[in-house]
């Protein structure tokens, strides 16, 4: 199909978005023409620093976006990943005209509507229903268009008994909930939806996910941004994958998921931070190693096998003895399987001493299915936590020699070997 014949709504070509750090007008007036009489030779910028190590700050600038270009088509939904800091969230508020590009253009038809953030659009002073009104004529609705969907869009909220309160006395979850409901069935072409929907609980978030496919099914467009690649996954058609602001790759769902995934395994079993380096942590606690070692030896990981988790560690301020560490594992669709920390693991009375330590966390084996893990560790502290740490080791559980005619993987995070009897 060629470029001409495919219905496409959104084109984005060659945007980029530039910040400039520190206090704003900081750049004397020299530097400024040194910069204008470059850009008209054709030539970089010389207030640029050559070789920087940061891919997104030359010089005094940050680029948050650059070069990003792709296209979407009527009724696609297209998912947006990356890491913190990839650009995500600027992408789109370019997208929702909240800011606009320094570079490169932005094509567009039809209305866009966006939930970016909590509480986005709406005036804290008016109350729910007003804001209802006013968000549909913000999208170019009549008043009877929206009052047709009035009634749809408040019960699809839950929050029927508080419509009539302003917006300013609402939780983040009530905000979020009529935020998604309003931006949902006011039938904008495109709807943006950024990671807000995680301030839902469970059944709110089925009822998102429902009906983001009801919309996509009525021929509208969907940019869907989400930390979760299982609803990546199941709702998207296309995935745009974001790293340091620029577009690293895009494609199919599981194949850019699983690209993407996979530099979360660029780790071995063990990880260690020298004193002279970069130690993550506090002024009271630093984070020294993490590493992996399997209680049968060397070798892979094997659904049999059981493991532990060591976590090195120095305390230099806290003798309390209110100190905890946990781990959170995560399997190769970015699902949190469980969660253990130190002091529920057997420890609640013991101190963790001043000084150098490790603590360790011992997983059965027939307890994994077979797929890529990574292990996040946090410290805590009187049950507020110190700081977490996202990269530190990943594994693979590997299958052993199986029975039967089937040999493809089970479903499911985990793979219990459970007791069975007959009875007589």
């Amino acid at each position: 199909m060629t470029e001409s014949q495919r219905d496409i709504v959104l084109d984005v070509h060659a945007v980029g978005k530039r910040y400039r750090l520190g206090s704003a007008g900081s750049g004397t007036l020299s530097e400024d023409l040194g910069a204008w009489m470059a850009r008209l030779r054709g030539q970089p910028d010389p207030r640029l620093t050559a070789g920087a190590e940061d891919p997104q700050r030359q010089g005094a600038d940050f680029w948050a976006l650059r070069d990003v270009s792709f296209s979407v088509e009527r009724g696609e939904m297209l998912g947006i990943i990356g890491r913190n800091g990839a650009g995500k969230s600027t992408l789109l508020k370019l997208l929702s005209r909240i800011t606009l590009p320094t570079t490169g253009e932005i094509r567009m038809r039809g209305r866009m509507s966006s939930l970016l953030e909590v509480g986005t659009g709406f005036n804290p002073e008016l109350t729910g229903r007003e804001n209802i009104f006013l968000n549909g004529a913000i999208l170019g609705m009549r008043k009877a268009e929206i009052q047709r969907k009035l009634e749809e869009i408040i019960a699809f909220s839950g929050i029927q008994h508080h419509i009539d309160t302003p917006v300013k006395r609402y939780s983040s979850g009530m905000k979020v909930r009529l935020g998604f409901s309003v931006a949902a069935h006011l039938e904008p072409e495109i709807l943006v939806i950024d990671e807000v929907l995680a301030v839902g609980d469970a059944d709110f978030q089925r009822k998102c996910m429902g009906k983001m496919k009801d919309v996509a099914r009525s021929g509208r467009t969907i940019l869907f941004v989400s930390h979760n690649m299982t609803a990546v996954n199941t709702l998207c058609s296309r995935v745009l994958w974001l790293q340091d602001g620029t577009v690293k790759q895009e494609g199919p769902p599981d194949e850019i998921i699983r690209g993407y995934l996979s530099t979360y395994s660029r780790y071995t079993h063990r990880r260690d931070w020298p004193d002279d380096g970069d130690v993550p942590g506090t002024a009271a606690v630093k984070l020294t190693s993490v590493h992996l070692e399997r209680e049968q030896g060397e070798g892979p990981v094997t659904i049999s096998d059981a493991f532990r988790i060591h976590i090195g560690f120095r305390n230099m301020a806290i003798t309390d003895g209110d100190l905890n560490v946990s781990v959170h594992v995560y399997n190769g669709e970015d699902v949190l399987a469980f969660t253990s920390s130190w002091r529920e693991g057997g420890c609640a009375e013991a101190p963790l001493p001043l000084g150098g330590l490790s603590v360790w966390c011992r997983i059965p084996g027939d307890l994994l299915n077979t797929g890529e893990y990574r292990i996040v560790v946090n410290f805590f502290r009187s049950a507020k936590l110190l700081f977490q740490v996202e990269e530190t080791i990943a594994f693979e559980v590997h299958d052993i020699a199986r029975k039967g005619a089937w040999f493809g993987r089970r479903k499911g995070v985990f793979r219990p070997l459970l007791q069975w009897g007959v009875n007589p």
